[in-house]
């Protein structure tokens, strides 16, 4: 029987530890700020939105949150960034994406000063995390990392096969699981037998957006599964890129859709809020 790996639990202990170091800060005169910009409506970045505030209200961070609308220009957009690099009370710069289609998200990106940048999207965190330099990281591979590790499955040695080569995903999960000693494959839309080699996995990473991809054919016995979709099926009930029904028999352990990923990532940008202060110093 699979071991099922509960983000929501592990999160929360996360989120209590990270309480825990807020207060003590708070008791020294430290605020933690983070600052949330969204442009438009998108119903789920709403929804990102207003877990990423009530995660910030839980553990004791302010949260400074700018809603603009959707036909807000580039121009405004960068201002309003360039104020918050220069506003020395506010640690962390979260601007959620996708932004609307007449906005460059690179350039938006870029604009974030890397000592705020909690998402750890900016390519001088990206390149810190290469090359083993402190800097933010990516919060849902981070947050993997720590499925992983309180969940005693141990990494090194293992072959891990990551389904998915996004910037935000797949490559930094790459780098991740390098760093924990792991022999690591990424597979992407042009390997060919995609099955043959996720079948040589001992932790597979799936982050492919693609609605319950992985069958039992892609899995071998005592497989490690961490699924990163996140879909609606016929029914209209959450499922991920992973056959869940039928993948779990196979599986010593894995996560669930809802409740596995997904608490992580928010658990992780709390993180990197504390993170900054230090970085900040």
């Amino acid at each position: 029987m699979a071991e099922i790996i509960d983000g929501k639990k592990i999160s929360q202990e996360i989120k209590d530890e990270l309480k825990e170091k807020v207060a003590a800060m708070h008791a020294q005169g430290q605020e933690v700020t983070l600052a949330v910009v969204l442009v438009g409506q998108d119903p789920a970045s709403c929804v990102y939105v207003r877990n990423k505030k009530r995660a910030c209200e839980y553990i004791g961070i302010r949260s400074l949150s700018y809603e603009l609308a959707e036909d807000t220009s580039e121009e405004e957009v960068l201002a309003l960034i360039d104020k918050l690099n220069g506003d020395k009370d506010v640690n962390g710069i979260l601007v959620q994406l996708p932004l609307p289609k007449h906005m460059d998200e690179d350039k938006i990106t870029r604009a974030i000063d890397p000592l705020k940048d909690v998402d750890g999207f900016h390519p001088q965190n990206v390149g810190a995390l290469s090359i083993g330099l402190p800097g933010f990281v990516s919060c849902t591979p981070a947050g993997i990392i720590q499925l992983l590790k309180r969940s005693h499955i141990d990494m090194e040695g293992k072959h891990c096969v990551i389904v998915g080569r996004s910037n935000i995903v797949g490559k930094p999960m790459a780098l991740l699981m390098l760093r924990e000693n792991a022999t690591v494959t990424v597979t992407h839309s042009k390997t060919k037998d995609l099955a043959s080699v996720t079948r040589q996995a001992d932790i597979l990473i799936v982050a492919i957006g693609k609605k319950q991809f992985i069958t039992a054919d892609y899995v071998k016995e005592g497989v490690v599964v961490i699924d990163v979709g996140m879909h609606r099926d016929e029914n209209n009930h959450l499922c991920g890129d992973v056959a869940y029904d039928e993948v779990a028999s196979h599986c010593s352990a894995i996560t669930p859709v809802p409740g596995g990923v997904g608490p992580m990532t928010i658990a992780m940008l709390m993180h990197n809020c504390l993170e900054s202060v230090d970085l900040q110093k």
